[in-house]
């Protein structure tokens, strides 16, 4: 946990919520919306920080008890709710660590703080059991919904909290924060920051990893032999990521950038403005071969790929009509 200086991007959330604080208006109860490792838990961590600070610091000052105690994940009042099954948050896991704990004052601090994560997938009873404790808190309850898709909860859920969506960071400060904090060089930074998409922590997972030469590799391997792997290969191929740590969908990501390289010089013929330029040879030859309409339909077709696999569609389905999509294109 670190203070609000320290996460890059989110300017205009970090500035409500440190307003909030100055000026004594702060809600009940927040909706961080946002991607996967976009930086929710960071603004959520920081917010608590900043509210318990026995200095009454906007940013936290990082010396006092409560903020010692909650650099280190044990500040008593900030509660973070945990769920025993994986993909479900229960009504039993509402009721028990927050409707049954939220009546006893807090330990030491102005406020007590729920951190949410997850919070989608609260199952409907479980939203309804937090819906009663969100409509009548006690005056220093304070609770977080972290969340990457603030769609699935209830209308009268979102009703009741300020909902702040985090928005994609931009690439130069991505990729100045990567080349100073973990001094990579900057093609890898420009590949780390074009993979992250605005999304800080998977450009940080990328940047940190030590397999990433074989991650990069694995992916442009299959991408430039597709057009003559077998079915069984690729499935294989893109099963082994799980090796590197890696999701499913940020393979994609990899495959969308060297497409993206190939349309753009296909258009422009400009190798300064690709990802890949150590690879020019090989997207020169896939762009003299795939036309403009193909290109772009690949495209489309690893969104899609993406989209079926977060809908649970069979992953060797999914993985095989990408397959042909990208064989007929």
């Amino acid at each position: 946990m670190a203070g609000f200086s320290n996460i890059i991007g989110h300017e205009q959330i970090k500035e409500h919520l440190q307003n909030a604080i100055s000026m004594n208006k702060v809600s009940h109860a927040y909706i961080f919306n946002g991607p996967d490792r976009s930086g929710k838990m960071a603004l959520a961590n920081s917010f608590a920080m900043a509210l318990q600070c026995e200095q009454h610091s906007t940013e936290g000052c990082m010396e006092c008890h409560s903020c010692q105690q909650a650099l280190s994940g044990n500040q008593p009042d900030i509660i973070y709710l945990q769920h025993e099954k994986p993909n479900t948050i229960s009504v039993d896991d509402i009721r028990r660590q927050i409707n049954n704990d939220i009546g006893i004052k807090p330990y030491a601090s102005p406020y007590k703080i729920y951190i949410v994560s997850e919070a989608e997938k609260m199952s409907q009873q479980a939203q309804n059991a937090l819906l009663k404790t969100i409509e009548e808190p006690p005056a220093y309850a304070v609770i977080l919904l972290l969340t990457s898709n603030a769609d699935s909860f209830l209308p009268t859920i979102l009703s009741r909290c300020i909902t702040l969506n985090l928005k994609p960071v931009p690439d130069t400060a991505i990729h100045n924060f990567l080349m100073e904090r973990y001094q990579i060089p900057d093609y890898k930074a420009d590949i780390c920051t074009a993979f992250a998409q605005g999304n800080v922590g998977k450009a940080v997972q990328l940047a940190s990893s030590e397999e990433f030469n074989e991650i990069k590799a694995s992916a442009l391997q299959l991408v430039k032999r597709v057009k003559d792997i077998e079915l069984h290969e690729m499935i294989e191929t893109v099963k082994r990521i799980s090796d590197y740590k890696l999701e499913i969908n940020d393979y994609f990501d990899i495959m969308f950038i060297w497409y993206r390289d190939v349309l753009l010089y296909k258009a422009t013929s400009d190798i300064n403005s690709l990802i890949f330029k150590d690879e020019i040879s090989d997207i020169k030859k896939q762009a003299s071969k795939s036309s403009y309409e193909g290109i772009e339909t690949i495209i489309k077709s690893l969104d899609k790929a993406k989209n079926r696999l977060n809908a649970n569609v069979n992953f060797d389905l999914v993985i095989e009509l990408l397959l042909q999509t990208i064989k007929e294109n």
